[in-house]
C-alpha cells in the first residue's frame, strides 16, 4: 500500500512539473504573435514575415523533436536533457528581446525551436511510464493540452500584452528568461534520474533507433503522423494570425484583442484534459473525428461572428484542437508502440508534423494573406481540421476501457488484448 501510494504522489508530482515545462513553452512560442502588433511597425515586419517567424521555429522544433526524441530512447537520457532544453529556449526567448530586425530574430527563433522540439516527447516518455492505466489520458491531456492553453494562451496575452504596454515588447521578451530558470530547477529537484535499463530493452532502442521510417508500417503511426501535418496546418495558422487579424481585419483594439485571445485559451484549457478524458471512455478515435469537426468552426467564428462578445462564446465552444492534439500526437502513438521507442514515435509525429503543418503552412499562408488578404488563412485553417476528421476515421482503437469492453464479447475466456497489438 505504501508503494502505491508513493507511486502515486510521484505521479501526480511529475504530472505538476511538466505541466508547468510545457506550459511554458508555449508562453514563449506564442509570445511573438500577442507581440507582433507592437513590433512591426518599429522592425518592418509583414505578414510574410510573421509566416516566416513562425515556420523557422517550427523547422527547427521538428528537427530536434525527431532526432533528439530518438537519442533519448537509444541513451535511456531524459531528465537532463529537459534541464538543458529549458535553459536553452528560456534564453533565446529572452534574446528575442534585442534584437535589431527580421533577420536577427529570424536566428534566435530557430534556435528557440531547436530547444523546444524535444520537449514534448521528453515530457510525453516520461508521464507515460509514471501514469496509471486509467489516468493516462487525462494526465497526458493535462500535460499537453490544458498546460499549453493556460500558460500560453489565458495567462499568456494579458501578461505579455500588459508588460508590452506599459514596457515595451522588447522588456516583455526579456522578462520570460526568469520562470524558464525556476523551472529548470524544479525539474533537477523533483523529477527522478533517469532509471537503468535492462540490456534487452537499449538493445531493442538502439534497433529502432536507426529504423524510425519503419514506425509508419504501423497503421495508427502513419494516420497519426498525416493528422499531425493537417492538424498542425490547422492550430499553427490559428495561432500565428488571429491576433493580428482581429487588430487589422476585425478593427479589434489590442485590449479587445487580448480578451479574444484569452477566451481562446480557456478553451484550450478545458478541451485540453476534457477531449482526452472523454477518449478514455468512448474511445480515441471517435472522439478524435468529433471534435476535429467542432474545431474545424472555430475559424469560421473569427471571420463571421458578428460581436466580440459572441465571438468569445464561440472560441469556448469550438477551440477544440489541442485535446486532438493529445490523442495523435501522444496517446494513440504511446498505445501502440512498445514503450523503448515511444520517444522515437512521438518525435516522428511531431517532426513531420511540424515540418509540414508548422513550417510549410505558416510560410505559404503568409504570402497568401500579402496577396489575398488575411481571411485566406482562416479558410486554410479550416481545411486543416477537416482533413484530420477524415483521417481519423481509419484509426484502430487503443483506449484501454474501449479494448476491455469489447474483448468478452468475442471471448470470455481470452487473455486481455494488449495494448501494443498495433505496433509494428
Amino acid at each position: 500500500m505504501a508503494n502505491k501510494n508513493n507511486k502515486a504522489r510521484y505521479e501526480n508530482r511529475l504530472l505538476a512539473v511538466l505541466f508547468l515545462t510545457f506550459g511554458f513553452v508555449f508562453f514563449d512560442r506564442l509570445a511573438l504573435s500577442f507581440l507582433f502588433p507592437f513590433m512591426a511597425d518599429e522592425l518592418q515586419l509583414s505578414n510574410s514575415h510573421l509566416g516566416l517567424l513562425s515556420s523557422v521555429l517550427a523547422l527547427t522544433w521538428a528537427v530536434s523533436g525527431a532526432l533528439v526524441g530518438a537519442w533519448s530512447d537509444r541513451s535511456g537520457r531524459r531528465k537532463p536533457l529537459l534541464i538543458i532544453a529549458v535553459l536553452l529556449f528560456s534564453l533565446c526567448s529572452a534574446l528575442s528581446g534585442l534584437v535589431g530586425g527580421f533577420l536577427s530574430l529570424l536566428l534566435f527563433r530557430a534556435i528557440m525551436g531547436l530547444a523546444e522540439g524535444p520537449i514534448l516527447p521528453l515530457s510525453q516518455s516520461l508521464m507515460v511510464e509514471a501514469s496509471s492505466p486509467h489516468r493516462r489520458g487525462l494526465n497526458m491531456g493535462l500535460l499537453q493540452g490544458s498546460a499549453a492553453g493556460l500558460l500560453g494562451a489565458v495567462i499568456g496575452p494579458p501578461v505579455l500584452i500588459g508588460l508590452a504596454e506599459a514596457f515595451g515588447w522588447r522588456h516583455a521578451f526579456v522578462i520570460s528568461l526568469l520562470p524558464g530558470l525556476l523551472i529548470a530547477l524544479l525539474i533537477w529537484r523533483y523529477v527522478q534520474p533517469d532509471r537503468p535499463r535492462s540490456e534487452p530493452q537499449a538493445a531493442t532502442a538502439r534497433a529502432s533507433g536507426g529504423q524510425r521510417l519503419a514506425l509508419l508500417k504501423s497503421r495508427n503511426i502513419l494516420l497519426c503522423t498525416l493528422i499531425s501535418c493537417v492538424f498542425l496546418t490547422w492550430f499553427i495558422i490559428l495561432i500565428a494570425f488571429t491576433p493580428t487579424f482581429l487588430v487589422k481585419v476585425r478593427a479589434y483594439s489590442p485590449a479587445g484583442m487580448g480578451t479574444v485571445m484569452s477566451c481562446l485559451g480557456a478553451a484550450w484549457v478545458l478541451w485540453g484534459f476534457g477531449v482526452p478524458a472523454i477518449s478514455d471512455r468512448i474511445g480515441r478515435r471517435p472522439t478524435l473525428v468529433l471534435f476535429s469537426l467542432i474545431a474545424a468552426c472555430c475559424p469560421l467564428a473569427l471571420l463571421y461572428a458578428p460581436s466580440p462578445w459572441l465571438l468569445g462564446v464561440l472560441m469556448l465552444l469550438t477551440y477544440t484542437g489541442l485535446g486532438c492534439f493529445t490523442l495523435f500526437m501522444a496517446t494513440i502513438p504511446a498505445e501502440t508502440v512498445p514503450r523503448e521507442v515511444m520517444a522515437t514515435a512521438l518525435g516522428l509525429i511531431m517532426g513531420i508534423g511540424e515540418l509540414v503543418g508548422g513550417f510549410v503552412a505558416p510560410t505559404v499562408a503568409g504570402f497568401a494573406a500579402d496577396r489575398f488578404g488575411l481571411s485566406i488563412v482562416m479558410w486554410m485553417s479550416c481545411g486543416g481540421a477537416l482533413l484530420a476528421a477524415v483521417l481519423a476515421l481509419f484509426l484502430k482503437e487503443t483506449a484501454p476501457a474501449v479494448l476491455a469492453r469489447r474483448q468478452p464479447r468475442h471471448d470470455p475466456l481470452a487473455p486481455a488484448t494488449s495494448l501494443r497489438g498495433n505496433q509494428p
